[in-house]
């Protein structure tokens, strides 16, 4: 790394409405320099990058490529300049290929032809540069989500990206996958290249980076050489305190409210979940645990009412049911906190109090006559904002607006306002900061306490051992036999959710 310095955002400053979202932030980026842009969900990290990459217009600041000033508000200014960015959520088409993604909006419109050869040329010479594999005419919809994102980093290389910004890159992907991906950003580093990534992830910053920035607040709160920190220096800088997760006690299990006796769902022609036995208790969280693609979707979506079982038998409050319906389950007192807040928890278009009252709006006391009463909607939002400490907005604000965690910290209100009998968390904690995190244990820690039901649906070992009373692992759609929290430890569920089972052997299934 050198001490050039490439890029310089100066005092940079942008609100929306009342929210400043920046305030007054500078900071620099050196060649060859692997820079961690550090900060809770909502502390401004993407504003700042979208305004870098022109998505945005500051309010005040400048930004500097090599000493030239870009104008503001024009990406194809900041692509010329040599400035490449990867979003968080693709921005690529599954219906083309790899190549077709690539060149999209490289050759002009007045071209007669397309030149693919020399562009296929280029795509596997830089593919094979960085170490990015690619099939140039494979469909972008057959590939994993690692492999969509390495199509990406390739896009922003094919239009000559210098400087490349990454938004939290490994949000979707596994631990694997995720290793594999800063491997390619250090080497891409030592080839030259300038690199951004936008991270709440402690681990992953420390392993990755040469140098950390922390904003808190829309403000730069620190800035760390990574050898010279740590992570409990770096999560107290990011939260303005010292954070601690809450820790589960001892549980007191009530009745059963729910049973599932040998349940297989089907769909696509394939059996998503095998011939499954499990129970849920008042007053007890069971966690089950999982590598990613093992079935978890498929039973969130029975729990939610979304997957009918094709075989088997369920049990809601002792009565025997054919299926979940989703109003249904509202109605009996199931909360359900689904796996893709964006897509699934809330409509980013509608206003913070629509999200609030939108599973509940037929009730009498948000809608009578066919006329929904926004005073109570509006009400039960500021309550929500105030109670879940939702940052970043007001009950008239869009919804898309809130960061991932204040999202998801919406959605948590939205069904804990009145204690659930049952509560469906599904990967809750994803994508959230360290403080989103231990906020968000805290709610469903206290709901189970009250005597809510817990189904919790997580890959991460840490957060299952942390919050469950009894664990049970997905394999290929079936599930083990459950052991005890106090008996898990990493090595154990490692075993368990690679398919080793004699660990689990001898417990009982049976409430």
């Amino acid at each position: 790394m050198t001490s050039e310095i490439v890029l310089e955002l100066s005092h940079i400053s942008k609100r929306f409405g009342p929210i400043v979202a920046n305030d007054d932030i500078s900071i620099s980026l050196r060649k060859g320099e692997l820079l961690a842009l550090l900060g809770e969900n909502g502390a401004g990290k993407t504003t700042l990058m979208s305004i870098l990459f022109g998505h945005y217009t500051p309010d005040e600041g400048t930004v500097r490529v090599d000493g030239v000033e870009l104008p503001h508000g024009r990406p194809r200014a900041a692509i010329k300049a040599g400035v490449g960015m990867v979003h968080q959520h693709f921005s690529l088409a599954p219906n083309l290929t790899v190549l077709e993604n690539v060149m999209t909006g490289t050759e002009s419109l007045w071209s007669w032809r397309s030149n693919e050869k020399a562009a296929r040329r280029k795509l596997l010479a830089i593919a094979e540069r960085f170490g990015l594999g690619v099939d140039p005419d494979a469909r972008l919809g057959d590939l994993s989500v690692g492999e969509q994102q390495r199509v990406e980093i390739l896009k922003a290389l094919y239009n000559d990206a210098r400087i490349l910004i990454l938004d939290e890159p490994t949000a979707v992907l596994t631990n694997i996958e995720a290793e594999r991906l800063f491997r390619t950003l250090r080497e891409m580093a030592r080839q030259g290249l300038s690199l951004i990534f936008i991270s709440h992830k402690l681990d992953e910053v420390m392993a990755a980076a040469d140098r950390i920035v922390v904003l808190r607040g829309g403000k730069v709160a620190a800035e760390r050489l990574a050898g010279e920190t740590n992570k409990a220096e770096l999560a107290e800088l990011m939260v303005g305190h010292r954070v601690t997760r809450p820790t589960r006690e001892p549980a007191t299990p009530g009745e059963t409210v729910f049973q599932a006796s040998r349940l297989t769902v089907t769909g696509g022609g394939i059996d998503r979940l095998k011939e499954i036995d499990f129970f849920l208790r008042e007053g007890e969280t069971l966690g089950i645990i999982g590598v990613s693609g093992n079935g978890q979707a498929a039973l969130s979506q029975l729990m939610s009412g979304l997957a009918a079982p094709s075989s088997g038998e369920m049990r809601l409050f002792g009565e025997i049911t054919p299926a979940l319906d989703v109003h249904a389950l509202v109605e009996a007192g199931v909360g359900r906190i689904p796996e893709d807040r964006h897509r699934q928890g809330t409509i980013g278009e509608m206003a913070i109090w629509e999200n609030a009252v939108l599973e509940r709006i037929h009730t009498a006391h948000f809608s009578r006559a066919g006329l929904v009463n926004r005073m109570a909607g509006q009400a039960l939002a500021a309550t929500i904002i105030e109670d879940f400490d939702v940052r970043g907005g007001t009950p008239t604000s869009r919804a898309r607006l809130l960061s991932g965690g204040n999202m998801q910290k919406l959605i948590l209100g939205r069904n804990l306002y009145r204690r659930p009998r049952i509560l469906i968390a599904a990967q809750p904690t994803r994508g959230l900061d360290e403080g989103a995190v231990a906020a968000v244990h805290a709610r469903i820690l206290e709901a189970r306490r009250q005597g809510t039901a817990v189904l919790l649906i997580s890959e991460d070992l840490d957060e299952v051992i942390g919050l469950a009373d009894r664990i049970q692992a997905i394999v290929k759609g079936r599930l083990s036999a459950p052991i005890a929290a106090e008996d898990a430890d990493p090595r154990r569920l490692g075993l368990m959710m690679s398919g080793d089972w004699t660990s689990s052997e001898g417990q009982t299934n049976a409430p």
